[in-house]
């Protein structure tokens, strides 16, 4: 096959995505934007399985802002040590309660602007949060997306940034939402950081960059 543009390779990648991934559930429990802004900053360096197993307890003591600044610090970072980066992450969940008490009537406010104000809510939270919680389009980037993106030669890879905007370049916006959470299953299931055969994967053998097959 000759080489495909980015542009050329997204539909015929994004098809092969639609037919593994139908429905794609969101990795994270929640029940609300508020419970799912707690986990997903709580994810930062953590696996969402990790995440899963830490929030039933956070969320049984406070599962609202309200109740959140009522805890103690310290009580919240006891629980969700699991988690990783504790001491920050139980102090920025207090203060982001207490921010969104104080000046967003106590709801997650659905901006980038306003989320990305917020203690320990950086834009690939903030973007997660507008996809799955408001359904606004964003292509939030972790590592993962970002490592197959330039498998595939998507992107450059010079970062994250760069890798989100080339993204967002060559795939309808309509499919942004859903399309960032097949590739992070895709990447689980097919596409592993370490002992991948580019040879077997059902995307990399045919557009995969192929300076990196072994």
């Amino acid at each position: 096959m000759k080489n495909l543009s980015a542009k050329q390779k997204a539909p015929l990648i994004s098809e092969i995505l639609e037919k593994l991934y139908p429905e794609v559930p969101v990795p994270l429990d929640h029940k609300d934007p508020y419970t799912l802004l707690i986990a997903v900053l709580l994810s930062a360096q953590c696996t969402d399985l990790r995440v899963n197993k830490t929030t039933p307890a956070l969320f049984k003591l406070a599962d609202t802002p309200q109740k959140m600044i009522k805890q103690d610090v310290e009580q919240i970072r006891e629980i969700i040590k699991p988690c990783g980066l504790s001491p920050r992450k139980s102090k920025a969940i207090h203060k982001l309660s207490q921010i969104l008490i104080e000046q967003h009537k106590g709801e997650v406010p659905q901006s980038f602007e306003d989320l990305e104000k917020l203690p320990g809510v950086g834009h690939k939270t903030a973007s997660v949060v507008m996809a799955q919680a408001f359904g606004v389009p964003a292509f939030p980037v972790d590592t993962h997306i970002h490592r197959l993106a330039y498998r595939w030669a998507l992107s450059t890879g010079k970062n994250v940034d760069k890798t989100e905007k080339d993204l967002k370049r060559i795939f309808p916006k309509e499919k942004w939402n859903k399309l960032h959470l097949q590739i992070i299953f895709f990447g689980r299931e097919f596409c592993p950081a370490r002992g991948h055969d580019f040879n077997t994967c059902p995307i990399c053998k045919t557009y995969g960059r192929k300076s990196l097959f072994k």
